[in-house]
């Protein structure tokens, strides 16, 4: 198993159905835009986590 519950057999039938209905032309652009959002949400996600776990100043 790759990742979950998806086997190689399914991870390779949607990247077929990727390749049919984006082309292989358009395919990198949106591999690099997924990865720079999935970049962007986790540093969003770590920044809040950080900002929960800051003790407030005693007077």
């Amino acid at each position: 198993m790759i990742m979950g519950n998806l086997g190689f057999g399914e991870l390779l039938l949607i990247i077929f159905f990727a390749l049919l209905v984006f082309g292989p032309k358009k395919l990198p652009e949106l591999g690099k835009a997924a990865g720079t959002t999935l970049r962007e949400f986790k540093k969003a996600t770590k920044g809040i986590l950080e900002d929960d776990h800051i003790e407030p100043k005693s007077k």
